[in-house]
């Protein structure tokens, strides 16, 4: 088998070795919806969007739906289950009363969210009385404790892999704030510290327990009673929970994508700061590109993902190799072989750390030096106790001084020099806004910058802005300046309608979802006379008053406008040749070519781009079918 040269140094990104690859094994992440399924959740109503009365059961529901559907497109390799406790019946592996383990048809307890569980979800409220049922599972007379049964359910189903390559979190969901209300004496004593010893179990297992209350609508959840102990919230932590639960409600959907979506560690790194002294910390990624996912080729009789498989075979006899393959290179007329070991070795040129080298002003830090997305790193103390102290005291020192540190990044695929800007912490109001660590910037060889070609070599020669122009422009821009923007604010609408498409494929639905294009130009804001002034002003002080008057007194045409106007002319009279509200009405448009329907697009100055289905649909648009 022949090497290619080139070959040898490519950056793969199914390289176990690339960072990309190490973020998608790295991250996984395994949820357990917990859900109070007691009478009380299904008595309590609130309002919805709409307007109508949700009971606290619905809410919850409609929530875990809309964060699964959310999840398929953005982390579609992690696993879920639904485990709802306080039911009259029960199904789980350890046989608790009081515990039911929810799921379809050809899927584990704990696995990949499908379009038949999230059919199913939709429509469970209806079922839920008859086939599951709800009841107190915390009552006086009995020592039965369905919350510390549901804990060890939920446990068990995260028991699948190390908490140390997968984050194992249990989302619990309520309305009752002192589950053992109802208890009195010894026995409430011990069915607290039981259910707390059980939650603690859990948590040192790697697994985290996260609250999410619902309050009554004259009655304000109050953590302190019990839960407060159950999740590990002290001083600042529970006042500031105290603080954001009565918005958790109205917002609940939002906090719940908040939950699922947090940022997670890509890889841990050595950060050598010495020759003897190094440092743990975890690197995150704030903002990547989010591209449609990646094709799946499925069984066309059980639609299940094939598998692919590779096998050589010897030319000359048939057999299969049962060796494993290597390569060679030819050189100096002899055979060089390399086994697969040896060409992973030479792509490795440095080991995964990152070596402190000194320190620079901040001033030397140019814009565009940053030529890819930054990684977020913060320390840990898991692995090596005392980094965070270290980290810390070097994050200071670069705040106080303005320099910014100088890094060797030993990538295994691509090692270069990375700077590392300190970042203090922000907090508003509503609690932290930016998280203090280090942003690492990977730096530019000296062949990534190009210098700026000069249009007007001859200074003389380029056109200069007036101050007046200037002032003006100045003026416009501070006009239809975007407030507090960021990147995060606007969806791409693209990806929002292939996804919704899917999701209607995927689940049946009649009515494709409705997406909003946040990136069109807002034409009421454009509107406003502040901005309608600003921008006459401009044209004004760059155009002059008679330039409209002068660019339609030249008379001069392009080719270009002079074939498109021949092809709109053409178009229209072939367009009067058809029958559209007929063609529309019996559904005949299907019927047509691509030619023929591009004859009614041209002909009323739509966009003609896209496949047969996307013309169609453009024309009965157009028309208010």
């Amino acid at each position: 088998m022949d090497l290619d040269p080139d070959e040898v140094f490519r950056d793969d990104d199914d390289d176990p070795d690339n960072p990309l690859f190490q973020e998608r094994e790295s991250t996984k992440e395994l949820v357990v919806y917990l859900v109070d399924a007691s009478p009380k959740m299904f008595s309590t109503t609130c309002a919805s969007e709409d307007q109508k009365q949700e009971t606290h059961f619905q809410v919850v529901l409609s929530c875990i739906s809309q964060s699964l559907k959310t999840q398929i497109i953005n982390r579609s390799y992690d696993e879920v289950s639904i485990c709802f406790f306080n039911t009259r019946e029960k199904k789980n592996l350890q046989d608790l009363n009081g515990v039911f383990v929810f799921n379809v048809f050809e899927r584990e307890d704990l696995d990949r969210p499908t379009a038949r569980l999230l059919k199913t979800i939709d429509s469970l409220e209806e079922v839920f009385m008859k086939e599951i049922g709800s009841q107190y599972g915390i009552v006086s007379g009995s020592r039965e404790n369905s919350l510390y049964n549901a804990i060890w359910v939920a446990q068990a189903l995260l028991r699948k892999g190390s908490a140390k390559t997968v984050d194992k979190r249990i989302l619990l969901f309520t309305n009752e704030d002192d589950p053992f209300g109802s208890i009195k004496g010894a026995t409430k004593f011990d069915l607290i510290r039981t259910t707390l010893q059980r939650a603690k179990d859990a948590q040192d297992l790697g697994i985290s327990i996260e609250l999410i209350p619902l309050s009554c609508p004259n009655e304000q959840f109050n953590i302190s009673l019990f839960y407060a102990d159950l999740i590990g919230l002290e001083g600042g932590e529970l006042a500031q929970f105290v603080h954001s639960a009565g918005d958790r409600l109205e917002d609940m959907k939002d906090q719940l994508k908040k939950r699922m979506f947090k940022k997670r560690v890509v890889r841990s790194l050595k950060f050598s700061i010495t020759n003897e002294l190094s440092i743990d910390v975890n690197s995150y990624a704030l903002i990547r590109p989010t591209l449609p996912g990646a094709i799946t080729w499925l069984d066309s009789i059980t639609n299940r993902p094939l598998k692919t498989e590779r096998s050589f075979i010897c030319a000359d006899t048939g057999a299969l190799f049962s060796e494993p393959s290597k390569r060679f290179q030819l050189y100096k007329n002899q055979v060089i072989k390399f086994s697969e070991e040896e060409l992973s070795e030479i792509k490795r040129v440095a080991t995964g750390h990152l070596r402190l080298l000194g320190f620079k002003p901040l001033s030397c830090l140019k814009d565009y030096h940053n030529l890819r997305p930054s990684t977020f790193l913060y320390p840990s103390d898991q692995e090596m106790v005392g980094s965070t102290c270290i980290f810390v005291a070097l994050h200071r020192s670069m705040l106080k001084l303005n320099r910014f540190a100088v890094a060797f990044f030993g990538s295994p695929s691509r090692p270069q020099l990375v700077a590392l800007v300190a970042q203090d912490e922000i907090i508003t109001a509503g609690g932290q806004l930016e998280p203090p660590g280090m942003h690492m910037l990977y730096l530019p060889y000296a062949d990534d910058i190009r210098h700026v070609e000069e249009l007007h070599p001859d200074p003389n020669v380029a056109p200069k802005a007036t101050d007046d122009q200037v002032k003006k422009a100045a003026a416009l821009m501070k006009r239809i300046d975007l407030k507090d923007f960021s990147v995060c604010q606007f969806a791409n609408p693209a990806l929002q309608r292939h996804y919704a498409v899917l999701q209607a494929l995927a689940l049946e639905e009649d009515d494709m979802p409705e997406v909003n294009d946040e990136t069109v130009p807002d034409e009421e804001g454009m509107a406003r006379p502040g901005v309608v002034k600003a921008i006459e002003e401009f044209k004004l002080s760059v155009y002059g008053e008679k330039y409209e008057e002068e660019e339609a007194g030249k008379g001069k045409v392009s080719e270009a406008s002079k074939k498109r106007k021949a092809l709109s002319e053409s178009a229209a009279q072939k367009c009067k040749e058809y029958d559209w509200t007929d063609l529309a009405d019996n559904g005949k448009l299907k019927e047509l070519s691509v030619v023929e329907l591009k004859y009614y697009l041209t002909a009323h100055d739509l966009p003609v781009s896209g496949k047969k289905e996307a013309l169609i649909s453009r024309i009965l648009s157009h028309m208010g079918k």
